[in-house]
């Protein structure tokens, strides 16, 4: 949201807009630019969130918002947003399988040993989170000292092309419902309005492109105890998900191309099926695009903790569908917030008329 009828202070703004420019090219003595391609490929965890919080998987546009905004994320996601709303829709995907997924990183904490094995992939998670002061004088040739040594050390054997999924052996056991059907179609939350209660196939795709933070800090509040559910992941995956498309002469899907993604599969506390009785796990999803692991985890517990409170009726905050869904767009609750900065002259002014009148009756 936004203001347009703001008159006057022509020669204020520009000057605004030149002192955000001047400041955006200061790099101390050196003044060299920073580039798309630097920022895409060594920001890449950063580039994945604004693809994903923006909602449009274009990795060098996504780059080129983060220059643009000097490093602020809202308005990056809010730029490429608006970008995105300027393309036209040519065609829509069938539902993907994300089995097929060229996974680089796939891990599970229910299981020490999964079908097609662990694979820890690209993390910082089991090193010590201290600064590494020789980052700060880095040449090209350290860059391609490492490569040397990261491509010296990969194994001959190749990787196979796809993994199973863990939930697939849970649900052979029968300690997993069925797997539901996919939707005829996905609920397109940029063209059908929430109305509430939406289906979950609304709510996720709200969450898919929410902000990282306020889904971590609902997510939260439910594992701290305003909820109850407390996961485990059954597989965290992160990798290349091949998009088909159908082709414009035969029909046939053929691929298109490839995103990352990240997903995520949870599970939680067991309950009656609804069509049998029998007790199983229930689960949680989460996916979005990029690699944002922490993101894709909280959606999970989202979606689990927004399946309860549907069942149930909501005992929490993170159990209520419009709480939730209204509060996690990082580009709304940013403008509302902004909004605030824009000229309310004369509200105020009718504001202070009341007080004074109010002040003037106790007299």
């Amino acid at each position: 949201m936004g203001y347009i009828a703001i008159k006057g202070g022509r020669e204020a703004i520009e000057g605004a807009a030149g002192a955000l420019e001047y400041l955006r090219t200061q790099e101390g003595d050196n003044g060299s630019p920073l580039t798309v391609a630097s920022i895409e490929n060594q920001l890449r965890l950063l580039t994945s969130r604004i693809v994903s919080e923006g909602g449009l998987y274009h990795p060098r546009l996504a780059a080129l918002a983060i220059k643009q905004m000097q490093g602020d994320t809202l308005e990056a996601a809010f730029a490429l947003r608006a970008y995105r709303s300027t393309k036209p829709r040519i065609m829509e995907t069938p539902v993907q399988n994300s089995e097929g997924m060229r996974i680089i990183r796939r891990i599970s904490s229910a299981f020490k040993d999964i079908p097609g094995g662990q694979m820890l992939g690209p993390t910082g998670d089991y090193a010590l989170r201290l600064i590494r002061f020789e980052l700060a004088d880095e040449s090209p040739e350290i860059f391609r000292e490492i490569a040397r040594k990261f491509l010296s050390v990969i194994p001959d054997s190749e990787l196979p092309d796809t993994f199973p999924k863990v939930l697939a052996a849970l649900r052979k056991e029968g300690l997993l419902p069925p797997a539901a059907n996919a939707p005829d179609c996905a609920f397109d939350i940029t063209r059908e309005p929430l109305v509430f209660p939406v289906p979950r196939p609304a709510a996720l795709a709200t969450m898919s492109r929410a902000e990282t933070g306020s889904l971590l800090a609902l997510a939260y509040s439910n594992m701290r105890g305003y909820g109850d559910v407390h996961p485990t992941i059954a597989e965290l995956r992160v990798g290349y998900l091949p998009i088909f498309l159908p082709h414009p002469v035969t029909g046939e899907a053929a691929e298109a191309g490839e995103v990352l993604m990240t997903e995520c599969e949870i599970i939680a506390a067991y309950e009656g099926d609804n069509t049998s009785g029998t007790p199983t796990f229930t689960l949680g999803y989460g996916a979005c695009f990029g690699h944002n692991e922490v993101k894709a985890i909280s959606m999970a517990i989202l979606d689990r903790s927004l399946q309860k409170g549907a069942k149930d009726g909501p005992q929490n905050p993170s159990e209520d569908q419009e709480f939730v869904l209204l509060s996690i767009d990082g580009v709304d609750s940013m403008g509302f917030a902004s909004h605030y900065k824009m000229p309310h002259y004369v509200t105020f002014m009718s504001d202070m008329d009341r007080l004074r009148t109010t002040q003037g009756k106790k007299k």
